[in-house]
């Protein structure tokens, strides 16, 4: 039984429209993309254009340059290895490829830096560079760096090589990662979608809130109150 009409049909009316909101949000009405996609889109776009630390990361591994170091790399299985093996070999190291596993002698810093110059070239969408310097896919050359970067860092932190590990965990996070996961999104600066970055939060905010108020105007308009 309805006991306040007003309440509850204006409560109704909210959640109505409500809906019909929810559906244009879902909608591809966004340049072919739905709201959650642009939005999603948008803020990547904005990350990606205050995450570029490649440059800082390079002077960093510059330090190592005419740093001599030995490993023995495990990769997932022989075709990785076979892969992985040109990427350090373009940095002037010597490398044995046995099954799975590379054993690469060469100069720290200049592996490294070839490592940089691969991610910067991901990091600003030129894919094709990086596939043709190797003659595979670019996200697997991105891949392989990473692995082996994983396996040297581990192998160096057995030779008790610390300093080496932690620039080689700086390269991997600042560098290959952050290529690998905004490549091809195109980098925006928020001073340039700040109008769109306010009214996404402010409209976030009062859509919730009009969901909550449409609720309880239903509920009172029931004749239901809260109560302790």
């Amino acid at each position: 039984m309805i006991e306040h009409k007003k309440e509850f049909f204006g409560g109704l009316g909210m959640m109505a429209a409500f809906v019909v909101v929810l559906i244009l949000v879902f909608s591809p009405v966004f340049k072919g993309q739905n709201g959650l996609e642009y939005l999603d889109d948008l803020y990547n776009s904005i990350s990606k254009g205050s995450a570029y630390y490649i440059p800082k990361v390079k002077e960093e591994a510059d330090k190592f340059i005419g740093k001599s170091v030995d490993v023995t790399l495990v990769m997932a299985n022989d075709e990785q290895a076979q892969q992985t093996a040109p990427l350090f070999m373009k940095a002037g190291a010597l490398v044995n490829v046995s099954g799975p596993e590379l054993k690469v002698s060469g100069d720290l810093g200049k592996i490294l830096d070839n490592c940089i110059a691969d991610a910067d070239d991901m990091y600003h969408n030129k894919g094709e560079k990086v596939a043709s310097k190797y003659g595979y896919n670019e996200r697997r050359v991105l891949y392989n760096w990473w692995k082996a970067s994983k396996s040297m860092d581990k192998d160096l932190k057995k030779q008790k090589k610390f300093e080496e590990t932690k620039v080689i965990s700086l390269v991997i996070k600042k560098a290959v990662e952050s290529s690998y996961n905004y490549y091809k999104i195109k980098p925006e600066k928020i001073s340039d979608k700040l109008g769109i970055v306010i009214f996404s939060l402010v409209f976030y905010v009062g859509y919730t809130l009009w969901y909550g108020f449409a609720i309880m105007f239903m509920f009172e308009g029931w004749g239901m109150k809260l109560g302790h």
